[in-house]
C-alpha cells in the first residue's frame, strides 16, 4: 500500500506501527546530556500527538503459578514491575523517585558484596560449573563495565582450569585523522586501555567451560548471532570452539574467529579498529546487554543509583519468577541499602506534560 502524496496527514495517511517495549532503556546518545537522551524518546517527536497507544500489560515472561498463593505473588510482582516501567512508582513524584526494594529479594548481610552476589546467583558453583543447564539459566547484572569485569574475573578464579589470555591488536583509522601528529600521540598502550560498550576488551581471560556472549553476527543460519550465549569447549590461537546454550541451535558447535571491529559511532574523537574475538564473558553482563534475555536466576548488583526506571525495569523483568531475582545495593562504605533512587519518566505523556517534565530536569 502506497502513501497518498496529496494527503496532508502524517505519512500521507499510511498506517505505521511502532513496535517494542517503551518501558525499557532509553536511546543511547554518545556524550549526550540527560535532556539529549530524553529528547530522543519517541514521545518527544512532533508526530507523537498523532500516535494511538496500544498498551500491553501482561508480562508473558513470568510463569503461571501452580497454587493460588503463587498466582497472587506473580500478579503483585507483575503489577510492581509495570508501575516501575511506566514511571508510576512512588507517586506523586517530581521526576525523581525512591523505591523500596522488597526485603525478600534484597541481599542485606555480607562482608564482600561481590562474593555475596556470586554465592547467591551461582550456588554450589564448583559442583555445577560444567553444567550447561546451570549456566544458561543465570547471570549477574551490573550497571557498569568495570563491575562486570570484576565479577567475571572473580568467578573465573573460582573455576578449575588454566586461564588463557588473549590480547587484541589495535589501530586508528588514519583516513579520518587530518593531523599526523595525533597518530603519534595515540600509542598502542593508550589504545589498549580503551573500553566501551560494543567492543570486546583488549584483554580477554578465558577457560574451557566459560559462558560467553557474541557481540557480532557470524552465521545467522547456524544460530551464531549477536547476543547468542555459548559455552567454550576448545581454545586455539586464532579460533574458539563453543557450544550454543539456547535457542534453535541448542547444543550445536560454533567456531568464533578473530575479527576486525570498530564502532559506527565512536565515543572518542577518532575511530578505533580492534582485532579480537567478538565476545564477552557472560557470568556477569551489563543491564543494557541483557535486553532480550529470559533467565531463571538473576543477581542485580548496584553500587550506585540507576539513571532511569528503564534500567531497573529491564533488570527485574529478565526473570520468570519473583524468586529468581536477588538484589544487592550498597553505598561507598559497602553498607546495604534498601532504597534505590532513579529518574522517573512517564513513557506516554501528552506533549504539554512532556514539555513540563523537560523544564523540570533541565
Amino acid at each position: 500500500m502506497s502513501a497518498n502524496k496529496s494527503s496532508s496527514d502524517v505519512f500521507g495517511g499510511k498506517v505505521a506501527v511502532f513496535g517494542g517495549d517503551f518501558r525499557q532503556i532509553l536511546p543511547v546518545v554518545p556524550r549526550g546530556s540527560r535532556s539529549d537522551i530524553v529528547h530522543c524518546a519517541i514521545n518527544a517527536s512532533y508526530i507523537w500527538h498523532s500516535v494511538e497507544v496500544l498498551t500491553l500489560t501482561r508480562n508473558m515472561r513470568l510463569q503461571t503459578g501452580s497454587t493460588q498463593t503463587d498466582k497472587t505473588e506473580i500478579t503483585q510482582f507483575s503489577d510492581w514491575l509495570l508501575r516501575i516501567g511506566e514511571g508510576r512508582i512512588s507517586e506523586p513524584n517530581d521526576g525523581t523517585a525512591k523505591i523500596d526494594i522488597p526485603l525478600d529479594i534484597l541481599i542485606t548481610e555480607f562482608d564482600d558484596p561481590i562474593v555475596a552476589i556470586v554465592n547467591t546467583t551461582y550456588p554450589d558453583f564448583i559442583i555445577n560449573f560444567q553444567s550447561i543447564d546451570y549456566l544458561k539459566s543465570r547471570t549477574i547484572l551490573a550497571s557498569t563495565l568495570e563491575i562486570v569485569d570484576q565479577i567475571n574475573d572473580h568467578i573465573l578464579n573460582l573455576m578449575p582450569g588454566e586461564i588463557r589470555d588473549y590480547y587484541s591488536a589495535n589501530s586508528v583509522d588514519k583516513s579520518e585523522i587530518h593531523d599526523p601528529i595525533v597518530v603519534d600521540i595515540l600509542t598502542p598502550e593508550f589504545l589498549s586501555s580503551l573500553r566501551t560498550s560494543g567492543l570486546p576488551n583488549h584483554h580477554l581471560k578465558l577457560k574451557v567451560g566459560t559462558p560467553i556472549m557474541l557481540m557480532r553476527n557470524i552465521d545467522q543460519s547456524e544460530g551464531l548471532c549477536n547476543d547468542t550465549r555459548l559455552c567454550i569447549t576448545k581454545m586455539e590461537a586464532h579460533v574458539l570452539e563453543a557450544s550454543i546454550m539456547g535457542g534453535k541451535g541448542l547444543g550445536n558447535l560454533g567456531y568464533i574467529p578473530l575479527m576486525d571491529m570498530s564502532l559506527s559511532q565512536s565515543p572518542w574523537p577518532f575511530k578505533l579498529n580492534r582485532r579480537q574475538f567478538p565476545i564477552i564473558v557472560s557470568y556477569s553482563m551489563t543491564i543494557n546487554k541483557s535486553q532480550g534475555q529470559s533467565l531463571d536466576n538473576v543477581g542485580l548488583y548496584l553500587q550506585r543509583d540507576v539513571f532511569t526506571q528503564g534500567q531497573i525495569y529491564v533488570a527485574l523483568s529478565r526473570v520468570t519468577t519473583k524468586k529468581g531475582i536477588k538484589i544487592m545495593i550498597h553505598d561507598e562504605e559497602k553498607k546495604s541499602r534498601g532504597k534505590l533512587q532513579m529518574l522517573c519518566i512517564k513513557r506516554f505523556l501528552t506533549m504539554s506534560e512532556f514539555q513540563t517534565f523537560i523544564s523540570v530536569i533541565l
